[in-house]
């Protein structure tokens, strides 16, 4: 008798709290999916088979958008559920009851489903690579197999913690300047257009020669009220035309990479940023079991810098060959001394992914105190910046005023 083939299901239902619920299920037919919802408490009102292409990959779209921080808040508590003896089926029920986004909990819910149907956790989370990456899934498979997937859970989470948290210290020490001076920029841009042309209107009813930094602003009025919308949409353009080209050309995104790790503070900022990275997923995956030429595979995939995805593969090459990874490490010039030092103690040690993990932290310190300082010394420049130019504008309108007062 031929197997029958198992397809998926849409199901739609009531939980034990009378609360709507819906996700997908691998099974036979919709009977068989119905009497599996009821074993786990769910009363199915609607069960059909998944149209191919209609949701996207293992239908986790939804409503909404799933981003980074719901994927680490889902492995904390899942962490925190396996910590409690919980079992994963029912951890992952318990975790995706209490989720806020929509299109998270329909992720969540397709794996449990797949889970249910026998299928191993790690490959179940391969199903949906926009949302677990390759070295989630590797070390949750290594923690299966080793059967430490409770250990494997929380470092993950924690893994995921810090790397958010530093993602977003880079992220914060970035758009604040940008955002600082489009500000400026707007704030500019409607004195020159809302509020000069009143002064204008009123010396021109006056008569006379104005003075030459009037003039001068008064002229910049003009060509800003007339092109104000031909400058926005190039600057529109630029900004996204530039934005496209890097993504599409490798070469450019390199040379983009290099030149920002040239600019002060900022490049400062990532380039300790790269080094925590390093230091934090190196660590992880070797205290995982990973094999280092396998973790050093994985860190330059998550560098965030061509730079350093270069030279991490560069070490990942040298000690495929048998040399010691302090040794390349100072070869590769882009890492500070001190992280060749602490990675040569934990290799005579035998404490490598302590010691990394002492790395990762430092450096992640070190962004935070470089972004506070940042962000210290970029308020004053701003506000110096908006006072010259804001006062530079009302003293050059206020000139002519001045000029009637000493005639007078």
């Amino acid at each position: 008798m031929a197997k029958t083939k198992t397809v998926t299901f849409q199901w739609e239902g009531l939980n034990k709290r009378g609360q709507k619920v819906d996700g997908e299920m691998l099974g036979d037919n919709p009977a068989l999916v119905k009497a599996q919802l009821r074993k786990q408490g769910i009363n199915p009102k609607k069960v059909r088979r998944k149209q191919e292409g209609l949701f996207g990959i293992g239908g986790g779209q939804g409503k909404g958008k799933v981003k980074p921080a719901d994927v680490t808040l889902f492995m904390r508590q899942l962490a925190t559920m396996a910590k409690s003896g919980v079992p994963l089926m029912q951890g992952l029920e318990i975790v995706a009851d209490g989720l806020e986004n929509p299109a998270m909990q329909k992720v969540v819910l397709s794996v449990k489903d797949e889970v249910s149907a026998g299928n191993d956790f790690a490959s179940c989370l391969k199903k949906h690579p926009q949302h677990f990456d390759s070295l989630t899934c590797a070390l949750i498979e290594s923690g299966e197999q080793s059967g430490a997937l409770e250990q494997m859970l929380d470092r993950v989470a924690l893994y995921k913690e810090k790397s958010e948290a530093l993602k977003q210290k880079v992220s914060k020490a970035l758009k604040y300047p940008i955002v600082t001076l489009i500000i400026a920029a707007i704030v500019t841009v409607i004195l020159l257009v809302k509020v000069v042309p009143t002064f204008e209107s009123m010396f021109s009813s006056l008569g006379g020669d104005l003075p030459a930094p009037t003039q001068m602003v008064v002229n910049i009025s003009e060509w800003m009220q007339a092109n104000y919308l031909i400058l926005l949409g190039a600057i529109i353009t630029f900004v996204f035309g530039t934005k496209e080209a890097i993504k599409r050309s490798p070469k450019l995104q390199e040379q983009k990479d290099r030149l920002i790790l040239k600019m002060p503070v900022i490049g400062e900022i990532l380039k300790k940023s790269a080094v925590a990275r390093f230091g934090r997923v190196l660590s992880t995956t070797f205290a995982a079991g990973v094999p280092l030429v396998d973790a050093l595979e994985s860190v330059a995939e998550a560098s965030g810098n061509v730079v350093y995805r270069d030279a991490i593969l560069r070490i990942r090459d040298d000690v495929s060959t048998g040399t010691q990874m302090n040794a390349s490490i100072r070869a590769t010039g882009v890492f500070p001394n001190m992280v060749a030092q602490m990675v040569a103690i934990g290799e005579e040690s035998g404490a490598l992914d302590a010691m990394l993990e002492k790395v990762a932290s430092y450096y992640e310190e070190e962004v935070d105190n470089l972004v506070d300082g940042l962000t210290a010394m970029i308020e004053p420049i701003v506000m110096a910046f908006l006072g010259v130019v804001v006062g530079g504008l009302l003293i050059a309108m206020y000139l002519p005023i001045f000029s009637m007062g000493n005639a007078m």
